[in-house]
């Protein structure tokens, strides 16, 4: 049978960057098959990913050598409308592909977009809302939907055109447990209907049971192949040492279960009495158990996609007004002002806070003690890339950057929201360890994650929003 994807001696380099995000690679996949990309954060499997679907180096400019051919396109060498039918990809963040408002008008698009008679399209959307179970999310608008809804549209709208391969780019970092779930039964339906799927992925237990070949990259070389059973057969150290996260989450469901706890650890710092959420009065989100915060106490707040845990973390930081209730900070009345004087916030879109021309300087704004710098860098994993521009870096990598200023902030109030997500193992011990330093500093951390395994490891105790 003649590979769907096939890549021999492939480098590829960014433009204008110092060293090869892709060195050497060559491998096959046959069709029908579903292939995991695997390795630490910035490895290479993004810029690989990016080859499979034409954009680079297309749309990210780059030096290529070698072939990498996918769908009977190469890239290169086809255009980037030629991949439109063939290949459809999904990205970490749904948000940097849709084109529309109204989620039915988002899966039309492609079939607009290539000129399809309106009855046909008529027909694909709704074949396609059934194949998925995506139903109850037609005609409404996407800024209304959680973000396993975004996702599941954009899964839904890459299929539309019925392509032949799926690129997926860390779909689920973001997810909760029940999103994941209904992400790995959109993938099972396409495999099962003969579409091959590649995956670059850290979290690797909600998809073992699908995957049919493991690839590792480190470095930008590709140092490792695995068939699914040679993957299960390697022992948890291997995994830990490969920079690998778990392949079941049992255990630290069992974890987060003994540490689900309302009461405060600590001195309370930050105290919440009734408290109600939202954008407007009239529509409050939710009303939130009266809840506490203390001195020292690392806190992590989970629940599913769109029940107001970052609306409850913009509300702390002072970035929202409650819409009732009252915040206080060691007992006395705290306004919006006094709040964000007291805290710093990592976004779940870090792209939102990085302003600077260098990760240096992006670390060392705000910084209250600047001499740790290159402790706090080193300690993060961001050695050697201090002259580098944030956005050159990879996801993970901008996430840590971000990390690295609440850090050196020394803010009293730590919140971090998703600070895990597309990070491989040791980047999340490497966020969890910190953690543990500012909480030996009297800092209060809100962790808001749906990474089990740090809530598991990481966290005094957990509460979670249903």
């Amino acid at each position: 049978m003649k590979p769907i994807l096939s890549c021999s001696d492939v480098d590829f380099t960014y433009q204008n960057s110092p060293a090869p995000a892709l060195r050497d690679v060559a491998l096959t996949v046959q069709p029908g098959e579903c292939v995991l990309l695997c390795g630490r954060s910035g490895c290479g499997k993004t810029t690989f990913s990016r080859l499979l679907n034409g954009l680079a180096p297309v749309f990210y400019p780059g030096a290529l050598a070698g072939q990498c051919t996918a769908a009977g396109l190469a890239a290169g060498e086809a255009a980037i409308e030629d991949y439109v039918p063939q290949v459809g990809s999904v990205f970490q963040n749904p948000k940097t592909q849709y084109f529309n408002v109204d989620t039915t008008a988002e899966l039309a698009f492609p079939c607009e977009n290539s000129g399809l008679p309106p009855e046909t399209i008529r027909a694909r959307v709704a074949e396609t809302a059934r194949k998925f179970h995506i139903e109850p999310l037609m005609d409404r608008s996407v800024l209304k939907l959680s973000g396993g809804e975004k996702q599941q549209v954009a899964f839904a709208t890459a299929c539309m055109l019925g392509p032949k391969l799926l690129v997926l780019d860390e779909p689920t970092s973001n997810l909760d447990a029940a999103a994941i779930t209904r992400m790995h039964d959109m993938v099972a339906t396409m495999k099962q209907c003969g579409v091959t799927v590649v995956l670059a992925e850290h979290r690797l237990a909600w998809i073992t049971d699908l995957v049919d070949r493991y690839f590792y990259f480190a470095d930008g070389a590709l140092t490792a192949q695995w068939t699914a059973a040679e993957f299960v057969s390697l022992p948890p150290e291997r995994l830990t040492e490969y920079g690998l996260r778990g392949r079941a989450l049992d255990d630290c469901r069992a974890e987060i279960t003994a540490k689900q706890r309302r009461e405060c650890l600590g001195a309370p710092v930050l105290t919440l009495k009734n408290v109600t959420l939202g954008y407007d009065k009239k529509n409050p989100l939710r009303t939130l158990p009266n809840l506490a915060f203390g001195v020292g106490e690392i806190v992590g707040l989970m629940g599913r996609n769109g029940i107001g845990k970052t609306t409850l973390a913009r509300t702390l930081c002072g970035l929202m007004k409650p819409l009732g209730g009252k915040i206080c900070w060691h007992g006395r009345p705290a306004n919006e002002k006094q709040r964000l004087h007291n805290s710093f916030l990592v976004m779940q879109d870090v792209n939102y806070q990085l302003f600077s021309d260098s990760v240096q300087e992006e670390i060392l704004l705000g910084a209250a003690h600047p001499e740790r710098c290159d402790e706090v860098m080193q300690a993060l994993g961001l050695a050697g890339l201090a002259n580098r521009h944030p956005m050159s870096l990879s996801g993970g990598q901008r996430q840590r950057v971000v990390v690295a200023a609440a850090m050196l902030s020394d803010k009293p109030l730590i919140l971090l929201d998703e600070p895990t997500s597309g990070l491989d193992w040791g980047s999340m011990q490497q966020v969890g360890r910190l953690m543990q330093v500012l909480k030996a500093q009297g800092k209060t951390l809100l962790v808001i994650t749906h990474d089990e395994e740090l809530a598991a490891a990481w966290c005094d105790r957990v509460i979670t929003l249903s």
